[in-house]
């Protein structure tokens, strides 16, 4: 039977190697949550700008093979996501109701014109493109107006330039807190052996021969917490795709798999070189410095 002694160390240790799990996982999770907003981050903000709206207003005297004429190029042109004509009377729909009363009622008549509501592919929308659109469709004598809100353009466009600067900023920041958290724990872990260390020295053991367990047994820890950390995130993942559809987050699971690989190998990396330097560090120390 086991001396409580033993059974009391074999408790340590069993919780040593939680934490030390658990730590990898949780850090590697964020960082893993971190990469895939760096993969996702170009197409969150390419589908906010496809919902920039230009309406061409059509005059009341518009022919409709002039109408559909327009609408079939503006379809076929590379930088036009889709078209879609809206008539005046599904304008006076639409605005009866969010208004949740017939305007109509007290005007006596629809004002209100035939329209050609273009979305843009991401690329394109710019206040650059925008006017060359607008002053193209403004040549031909049956548009009225071009209407687009090009503050809104100009404020996502910068928006989007910060963003994408401080999340690859934070995601390097993360990356090293990760390593140096994993470290630590690693570390920790090694400092609870450095006197089994040391007694394997002094009875004539080789170095190589005192780092391998030490170093396997953390290189299998780091396994088992990159791969909660993997399922954590495919959850999340799941839970996104489901939450938000037309985002298609799962268009790329070539990157997705990458991005998955290089979690995991981050965790073996850190914890085999964390591992080495540590043990190292203790089998170059005398044995009368073990207790600092």
């Amino acid at each position: 039977m086991s001396s409580p002694f033993e059974k009391h160390q074999k408790r340590r240790l069993i919780s040593s190697y939680f934490s030390v799990v658990l730590s990898i996982a949780l850090v590697l999770f964020l960082v893993g949550l971190l990469g895939l907003l760096v993969l996702n981050a170009k197409k969150v903000s390419d589908h906010f700008k496809e919902q920039v709206v230009i309406t061409i207003y059509l005059k009341d005297n518009a022919k409709e093979v002039e109408t559909k004429q327009l609408e079939k190029s503006l379809a076929m042109a590379d930088y036009v996501k889709s078209t879609e004509y809206v008539s005046k009377e599904q304008a006076a729909e639409f605005m009866k109701a969010q208004n949740g009363e017939d305007f109509m009622d007290f005007v006596g008549y629809n004002p209100l014109q035939n329209s050609i509501d273009v979305h843009l592919k991401a690329d394109f929308v710019t206040t650059e493109h925008l006017e060359k659109i607008s002053t193209e469709a403004l040549t031909k004598n049956f548009v009225d107006e071009v209407s687009y809100d090009n503050d809104l353009v100009n404020l996502m466009n910068d928006n989007v330039k910060k963003i994408s600067f401080w999340v690859l900023l934070v995601s390097g920041i993360f990356t090293v807190i990760a390593v140096l958290l994993i470290n630590s724990s690693i570390r920790l872990s090694v400092y609870s052996k450095r006197f089994t260390i040391k007694t394997m020295q002094m009875v004539g053991a080789t170095k190589q021969f005192i780092r391998r367990p030490f170093v396997w047994k953390s290189i299998r820890l780091g396994m088992i917490g990159a791969v909660l950390a993997l399922i954590g995130m495919a959850i999340v993942l799941y839970y996104l795709n489901q939450t938000f559809a037309e985002l298609n987050l799962l268009s790329n699971p070539i990157l997705i798999g990458l991005l998955f690989i290089f979690i995991f190998a981050l965790g073996v990396v850190i914890t085999w070189i964390s591992t080495h330097f540590a043990t190292q560090r203790f089998l170059n120390l005398k044995t009368d410095q073990l207790y600092y």
